[in-house]
């Protein structure tokens, strides 16, 4: 008997959103959100971004790691954003 092969599909960048989770006056969270808004624009992903100091769930998870980008709700990165990495990420 042959083995059964599953076929991931692939999401296309116009069906991704990434979610970069920071808070105001955070430096390295102006950075991330340059980073990801050239990326997300060049490959047509959506972005949207998240306050910790609004949200107590993600102050508690997060405080320690802001800025944290997630790729469709799954960690990708957090302090500082590659963005050939996220790039790669994002064309699957």
């Amino acid at each position: 008997m042959s083995p059964i092969f599953r076929r991931t599909e692939k999401k296309k960048p116009a069906d991704r959103t990434v979610t970069l989770i920071g808070k105001p006056g955070c430096h390295l969270c102006d950075d991330a959100q340059l980073v990801i808004e050239k990326v997300c624009a060049e490959v047509g992903a959506a972005w949207e971004k998240k306050d910790i100091t609004q949200d107590e769930e993600l102050h508690r998870a997060y405080w320690e790691q802001i800025p944290v980008v997630l790729v469709d709700g799954e960690q990708h990165t957090f302090w500082r954003v590659d963005e050939a990495r996220l790039r790669r990420e994002l064309a699957g």
